[in-house]
């Protein structure tokens, strides 16, 4: 057996979406990738939370191929493929079907900025992006829901470090993060600050974004080379 340490860390980054809330069922899937070794950790598809074991995960090559594992890999791996090829720093994803952020991605709206909780992860709204187009869904289904991301964010001028999630319309979010946990971290914000736009809202049907000011003061406080937020 290889890659224990990678199987261990995508294991315990999985165990933690029904930790917080985050999936129902099996509904959901978190991948770490050791870019050293070419290689990415991924949930088997279907298999209980509660059944799991780090023995279990399922270890991918960056051709797509199941280097070891005695499981069918989540069906979403492709899309996971996509995203790990493009975006060259991130270490794990993360995909649910989480109910606040699914409902926005249902609704096909962008999460706005009404506050600085958003503003400290997230640098502007957390866009939606279109739904597959037919062609699209009948072909490689999968592996366009990741050219999608990857098109829209340089459609859009979106920088993946700066925006770590997204939407996919009538689907749900995908997050990333320089680490399997840290992409779990990200989605667990990502819900917290769909609850709060949705409840804005309900309170205020009038709410406006936060200033620009107040966005790029708690982001860039967190977040760059002038970061001064933490130890």
């Amino acid at each position: 057996m290889m890659f224990e340490e990678l199987k261990q860390e995508a294991y315990e980054a999985n165990m933690l979406l029904p930790r917080y809330g985050l999936v129902t069922f099996t509904w959901g899937n978190v991948s770490a990738i050791d870019r050293a070794e070419g290689v990415f950790a991924i949930k088997p598809s279907g298999v209980p939370y509660e059944e799991l074991k780090p023995s279990d995960m399922v270890i991918m090559n960056m051709s797509g191929e199941r280097v070891e594992g005695g499981y069918k890999p989540s069906s979403d791996t492709p899309t996971h493929l996509v995203l790990y090829r493009a975006f060259s720093d991130i270490g794990g994803i993360v995909h649910t079907h989480s109910s606040f952020a699914t409902s926005w991605a249902q609704s096909g709206r962008d999460i706005p900025c009404y506050g600085t909780t958003h503003a400290d992860y997230f640098y502007g709204d957390i866009p939606c992006l279109r739904c597959l187009d037919k062609e699209e869904i009948d072909s490689a289904y999968e592996e366009n829901t990741g050219h999608l991301i990857v098109n829209e964010f340089g459609r859009m001028g979106i920088e993946y470090e700066a925006m770590q999630a997204c939407l996919c319309k009538n689907h749900g979010p995908f997050c990333w993060g320089k680490s399997a946990t840290d992409a779990v971290n990200t989605a667990v914000v990502l819900e917290e600050v769909a609850k709060m736009a949705f409840r804005t809202e309900l309170i205020n049907s009038k709410a406006a974004p936060a200033p620009g000011e107040l966005q790029d003061k708690h982001y860039l406080r967190k977040h760059g080379k002038d970061a001064y937020y933490g130890q």
